[in-house]
């Protein structure tokens, strides 16, 4: 597999996040550091979403994440054993290794999106395709804009109420916009 993140990149996303988040395994951090001091072996590093679907992967978690603290997958063996991973890790470093962080990122951060690869083991059926994302950015927006109209429909309501005539026209027109924005999609 050819190397679509560059190794500057990568380096530049592992040191923001050792620097912003604290793993849950001390032994997490090393590994992350040794990446940093070897450029062969970050070439081969992939990180990606669902890792332990790839044939060699490495989860680790920050203390504010629900994640395992640190799961090794190499083929058919799982294991919390660090140590193990870390020697495997050195012994084949021509081999791909996939590795899952799991750390808040609501939104997603740039930097973390810009090492992110898409993970080519992922199962068929858990790849959700352009029409899924679609229909669910499709919901999402109708119910966003059904939500405001409520919103804003009982913001008129409490400035008829108030007897506020100024604030009652404001509000409508803030709806009429709303209204028009909706059916220009």
């Amino acid at each position: 597999m050819t190397a679509s993140v560059s190794v500057v990149d990568k380096k530049a996303f592992v040191r923001w996040f050792l620097k912003n988040y604290q793993l849950k395994r001390r032994e997490c951090v090393w590994i992350l550091n040794y990446l940093l001091s070897n450029d062969e072996l970050l070439k081969r590093i992939r990180f990606v979403e669902e890792a332990h679907y790839c044939p060699r992967a490495m989860v680790m978690s920050t203390v504010d994440s629900t994640g395992v603290p640190f799961r090794f997958y190499k083929g058919n063996v799982m294991t919390a054993d660090a140590e193990k991973s870390f020697h495997d890790l050195r012994l084949h470093e021509q081999e791909d290794m996939y590795i899952q962080l799991n750390f808040p990122n609501v939104p997603p951060s740039a930097q973390y999106l810009a090492v992110l690869e898409e993970n080519p083991y992922m199962p068929e059926a858990l790849i959700v395709s352009e029409k899924d994302r679609l229909l669910a950015e499709e919901l999402l927006s109708n119910s966003l804009l059904v939500f405001q109209e409520e919103k804003l429909l009982a913001q008129i309501d409490e400035a008829l109420d108030q007897g506020d005539e100024e604030r009652f026209y404001e509000l409508s027109n803030l709806l009429q916009a709303l209204k028009e924005t909706a059916n220009l999609r």
